[in-house]
Parts: C-alpha cells; structure tokens; sequence
C-alpha cells in the first residue's frame, strides 16, 4: 500500500511537470503568434503610410529650384496623416525619411544633397522603433523595429479626363515667340493662343486676336458624336470633364452653344443662373488674364509662373491669396463686360481643387475638313486664362506643354498606365 501511495504521488509530480512545460511552451507559441502578428500590422500600416508619402512626395517633382523642399513637405503632411499602432497613434515622418533619386536603382540622397533637376524618384523609408513585446519578454526580447519602403515615380497616366476643347496640331516647323522650335505638336510652352469660336459658339474675329493666326487655334468639341449638345458640355465643364479618354478616340465639332459661358466662368468662381459653388465648383482664384491685365510685350505669355510689368500676380500667387475674379474695376482690369454674374469671395474659393489648370485633346482640325469626326492623338495641358465674354470677343488659352511632359502642371490628372500610356504624367508606385 505504501509502495502504491509513493508511485501515484511520483506519476502525479511528473505530470505537474509536463503541464508546466506544456503551458511554457503555450505561452512562447501564443506570445509567438500576437506579437509576430503586432508587427505584421504594424509593417502594413507603415506601409500605407510610406506609399502616401512616396506617391505626394513624387508629385513635386518638376525640376524647379524648390522641387525637393515641396516634396518633403508634402510627402510629411500626406504621410502622417495615416495611423500605426493598432490605428492608435499618428505616423510620425523626419525629412531624412523621404530620399531622392534620378535612377531607381540608383543612389537615394536627401533634400540637402540632392539636384532637384535630375531627381525621378521618391522614396519614404519609414520605421517603427520601441515596439514593446506582449508575452515574449518572457522569453528574453526586449523592444523591436520594423519598417516599411515605398518608391514611386511620375508616369503616363492610362487614361485621363479633359474638357470639351481641342488643341489643333500645327506644322512642326513654328518657331515660338523665344526663337525656340515649336515642340512635336507644333506648339510653344507658356505661349497664348487664340480660339477658333467665339463664347456664342460662331467663328472667331480673326482681328480680335492679333498674331494668333487667322484660323485660331482651338474649338469647341463633342466627346460622343454626333449626339453632343449644350447640356452635356456644360456637365462636363461643370464636373470632372470627360473620363476615360484615349489616344485614337473620335471627337467631333461642335455647333453653337450659347450658353457655354456661364459653365466656364463657374470655373472663376464667377456664376449666373442655376449654378453655384456647390453645383459647379470654382478653382482656388478667380484673377483673370487678358492682352490687358497680362501687358507682356511683344505678346502676352507665361500667366501660369512668370511676371508683369504692371505687378499684376502670375496663377500661383493669385491661387496662394484666393484672388477673385477683378471685375471691371479692379487695379488690373480685365477689359470684360460680364453682367448678371455673382462673384465669388476670397473665402469661396480658399481650399478650392485645381480647377483651371486642365487636361485637353490635341487634334488635326484638317481632318474635320473630310469627316465628321477626327482622332485624338495627344493630350495637352491648359491653362484657362480669363471668363467667357460677349460673343465677338476672343477666348485665349495658355498653353502648358504636353501632359505626358515630365513636370507639367497637369501631373494630379488621370489613372496610372503601362509602358505604353500616353496621358499625363501621374505619381505611380514602382516599389
């Protein structure tokens, strides 16, 4: 009896130690499982962040002088606006976190290092240090790192969304008003041209815009024809312009449209009729450019970033102070005799989208001369200058370059593409 009473004490001491063992190895394989998988959130919602990050960052990247300080603000702003830590607590982003470089494969530098003519790339190298570990403490880790990457580039867009108006493609032998050559499409970056309609849809008086060619140089189109008409126009004009455009899509010639103007001058901020900020949003100013507000010799040019002589605020200083649209009586006036239109505020249109700066077809007008239709075959990127005025008078456009340049204005418009994409350059994540 004792011998049996001295065994079962033993078989029950050993199983002790055998659930004790067991429970160890439980906790180190749960501690395994909840802490390896608080990382693995915690690299994926790093990872969002550091894609936000690359993605506004390459953005900026135009080749100005300020190109790589613009990108890191706006890499930083975007970036930390997401979350980690079970979505507990902000994202937080250094400058030397965002590197560039002109290769992909290339060395990434920071701001201070880098030339921002020649950088292509943006990266965002984010960690996550002093992640405290649950259970395996218990097994001797202390604190862990994890971190996430993110590279991206301007590429061509796939598709894009433009505005019911066409480039005509002009002979490749114009010299522009700097004696450059013109570029593949016939046309000068930051040069003005002259509208082949009048704001009532009739053609142009070819006197009212002096060395702009007699035939103008851009008209009216219809997206879907021959079904177009003045309401689906407006409704473009007034929303995100015409989607899912691509290179061989038919567009025709419009006719009269009338009441076109009061579609493009909401873009103004400047409204008539039903529309209002609400239905029709404005772009962030309203300043308008004209031969008269815009005195550049020996033709106005460069509205979107260059200077006047008479002080008049180029696109980016009117949109940085919410500029309404002058009206008649302002100190640079714009010579236009819009009435019955209300004007926005400066406070309407602060925090207001790109809504000037716009996605356009280029086409061969010639091949109107034989057929109803004819084929897009670039994208071009616009500046719209001035509200639509009385039916005689002229509407001008400056022209921004083609969308699919590196580092044109129109680089926010439009889907990531292929190699063979040919819309406006987009930020595309590469890695």
């Amino acid at each position: 009896m004792n011998r049996m009473t001295a065994t079962r004490t033993e078989q029950q001491g050993a199983v002790a130690i055998m659930v004790g063992l067991t429970i160890v190895v439980l906790v180190a394989f749960l501690g395994m499982a909840v802490d390896l998988g608080r990382l693995f959130i915690t690299k994926s919602e790093l990872s969002d962040a550091a894609d936000a990050c690359a993605l506004a960052a390459t953005a900026e990247l135009n080749g100005a002088a300020d190109a790589l300080d613009r990108a890191v603000s706006a890499g930083t702003t975007t970036g930390q606006r997401n979350k980690v830590g079970f979505q507990g607590s902000a994202v937080t982003i250094f400058p030397a976190d965002i590197t560039f470089s002109a290769n992909l494969n290339g060395a990434y530098l920071d701001k201070t290092a880098a030339v921002p003519a020649n950088m292509k790339y943006a990266k965002c190298t984010l960690p996550q240090t002093g992640i405290l570990p649950y259970f395996m403490q218990v097994m001797g880790f202390g604190a862990q790192t994890v971190t996430s990457h993110a590279i991206a580039t301007l590429a061509p867009g796939i598709t894009n969304c433009g505005l019911p108006i066409a480039m005509c493609k002009l002979p490749t032998t114009t010299v522009c008003d700097d004696g450059t050559a013109s570029d593949a499409m016939g046309m000068c970056k930051n040069q003005w041209y002259c509208s082949k309609f009048t704001p009532g849809g009739g053609t142009a008086n070819p006197s009212a815009c002096p060395g702009y060619g007699s035939t103008g140089n851009f008209n009216l189109i219809d997206f879907t024809p021959p079904g177009g008409g003045a309401s689906e126009l407006e409704a473009i004009i007034t929303g995100a312009g015409q989607c899912n455009l691509n290179i061989t899509n038919p567009v025709g010639q419009t006719g009269v449209q009338a009441s076109l103007d009061k579609a493009w001058n909401s873009r103004f901020g400047y409204y008539k009729g039903s529309l209002n900020l609400t239905n029709a949003p404005p772009d962030s100013t309203g300043f308008a450019y004209t031969p008269s507000s815009w005195p550049v010799l020996p033709r106005p040019k460069n509205a979107y970033s260059g200077s006047a002589p008479n002080g008049a605020p180029n696109l980016t200083a009117a949109r940085a102070s919410h500029r309404i649209y002058q009206e008649e009586n302002a100190p640079y006036p714009a010579n236009l005799n819009l009435h019955g239109y209300t004007n926005s505020t400066s406070a309407d249109l602060t925090g207001r989208a790109n809504r000037r700066v716009v996605v356009v077809p280029v086409v061969d007008c010639a091949g109107w001369a034989g057929s109803q239709t004819t084929p897009i075959v670039k994208f071009a990127c616009i500046l719209m200058l001035h509200p639509m005025d009385r039916p005689q008078d002229p509407l001008y456009l400056e022209y921004l370059g083609l969308s699919d340049e590196p580092g044109n204005p129109c680089a926010s418009t439009g889907l990531p593409g292929g190699p063979g994409s040919v819309g406006p350059k987009v930020p595309a994540l590469v890695r």
